[in-house]
């Protein structure tokens, strides 16, 4: 699966990209630019490939994307559908890494560019930090040229100074990689993203590899550092987590739709994964709402 380049196009008087993306313009394919991407997630769920770090995102998530790194947001189809009332909503900026080049030099600018630089790897911005960038960048589309550059350095800086965030990626991944084996490793991520809501066969999974059951596993072990039977309930909880925050179903509805049989599996499974079961995350997410 090769990351398409995408061209990001500016106006005249101003040196980055400011927008916010609305449902269907949520929708993005494997892709990479040469512009480092400070998205915001406003409104939406899914799961997001950044990189070879894939995960769970929802709504209020902020995360800061280097330069031609390859990334892409699946979001759920409730979030990219033409509904006014339920579209997502994200805010997007994309800028150059040299977007100050005159500052660069000076020592004010080591934490600034410190963060530019762990951005090859993708970070993700936590709370309480992500709570303020999210408001910042909820002005960013409104404000005047000068006033939005002020504005995205005072987030990076901010984002910088609280250090408060963690990377993704493993590694920094090459744009156009070329390696055979990379490709069908990638292609074995699609198929999970794709099925993981079902049945998944390991022998399937090993087949899209040219390998064996147990010689995939111990592959997909070294690769990405868990096994794959851990990957598919890391994302089939991520899921849970989200339809537990966004929509009223039930959890024995929540269980089924997220690939388990047995209510008291997936319980034990959330727990293990969250350390709450799914009531407790519930009601603890509702409270924070409610703050």
């Amino acid at each position: 699966m090769k990351a398409v380049l995408k061209n990001v196009s500016t106006s005249p008087e101003c040196s980055f990209t400011v927008r916010r993306d609305i449902g269907e313009k949520m929708r993005n394919n494997w892709h990479y630019h040469p512009e480092l991407e400070l998205l915001y997630i406003k409104k939406s769920s899914g799961t997001w490939l950044i990189g070879d770090y894939i995960g769970p995102f929802a709504s209020g998530d902020v995360v800061l994307i280097g330069a031609n790194l390859p990334h892409s947001f699946r979001h759920e189809e409730t979030f990219v559908c033409e509904q006014k009332d339920v579209s997502g909503e994200a805010v997007v900026a994309l800028f150059k890494q040299d977007i100050t080049p005159m500052l660069t030099a000076l020592p004010e600018m080591r934490k600034l560019t410190h963060l530019l630089s762990l951005s090859r790897l993708g970070l993700k911005v936590e709370a309480p930090t992500a709570t303020k960038v999210a408001r910042m960048m909820e002005e960013l589309p409104d404000q005047s040229p000068g006033s939005r550059l002020l504005s995205l350095l005072q987030i990076l800086f901010l984002i910088a100074d609280s250090g408060n965030y963690r990377l993704l990626s493993t590694q920094s991944i090459p744009a156009s990689t070329g390696h055979h084996e990379n490709e069908r490793l990638k292609a074995v991520m699609e198929y999970t993203l794709t099925h993981f809501k079902n049945k998944v066969s390991l022998e399937e999974v090993a087949a899209i590899m040219h390998m064996t059951s147990t010689s995939f596993c111990r592959y997909f072990k070294i690769q990405k550092g868990i096994t794959y039977v851990r990957f598919i309930t890391e994302l089939r909880i991520g899921h849970a987590c989200n339809l537990l925050i966004e929509s009223d179903a039930s959890i024995s509805e929540i269980c089924y739709e997220c690939g388990y049989n047995t209510l008291s599996h997936f319980i034990n499974m959330f727990k293990l994964i969250t350390g709450k079961t799914p009531m407790e995350y519930k009601k603890f997410h509702c409270r924070l709402d409610i703050r």
